[in-house]
């Protein structure tokens, strides 16, 4: 199945019917759990009490799952630069970022993580033209505009930097009061102009 194939839903914006999002909600947490390649269409079944065919009803495909599941996490950032997006200055546009980047994964820390470091959803999503908008939007909101090689590797590595941070062992018994507010501050030595 090619990972631009139809979900159920023409566009990320679509809100997915409530068996849908029920779906999507138990294979967030047991991909979280599992990893993907570990989560079976007959756990999630399981794990929402119904039949592995009414599972089907609403996907045919697993693959369908793992991108209505990422496509529910890729909304979420949108929302977030959105609101960036209608700031009025370059600094308070970065800041907003950032801050909704880091409240999102204090928030979602397993699930944030799983998404962007399972194998089959980053290779699902590197052919999903919903999901390439969105980091291209974030690149963008982020760096200032510019989409260039450098952008896209900063971009990746200040990403990955937050997504590892609020997973990693040593960060395990903060409470995510502690961790956000920590995060926030070692963005700001990253980011100098997130300040002003």
């Amino acid at each position: 199945m090619s990972a631009t194939s139809a979900v159920g839903r023409a566009a990320m914006s679509d809100l997915p019917s409530a068996a849908q999002a029920r779906i999507i909600s138990s294979a967030l947490d047991l991909f979280a759990r599992h990893g993907v390649g570990g989560t079976s269409l007959q756990m999630i079944a399981d794990d929402i009490g119904v039949t592995k065919a009414a599972v089907y009803h609403q996907f045919k495909t697993k693959d369908e799952i793992i991108i209505a599941a990422a496509e529910s996490e890729l909304a979420r950032l949108e929302k977030v630069i959105d609101a960036a997006e209608g700031e009025a200055s370059p600094a308070k546009v970065r800041r907003t970022l950032v801050t909704g980047m880091i409240d999102l994964a204090v928030a979602r820390r397993r699930t944030a993580s799983t998404i962007l470091n399972d194998p089959l959803i980053v290779g699902l999503l590197a052919g999903h033209e919903p999901s390439r908008r969105v980091m291209n939007r974030l690149c963008r909101v982020l760096m200032g505009g510019d989409i260039g090689h450098e952008s896209r590797v900063s971009t990746a590595m200040f990403a990955a930097a937050i997504s590892g941070a609020v997973m990693h062992p040593l960060v395990n018994g903060l409470d995510d009061k502690t961790l956000r507010s920590q995060l926030q501050q070692l963005t700001q030595r990253l980011l100098p102009s997130i300040r002003g």
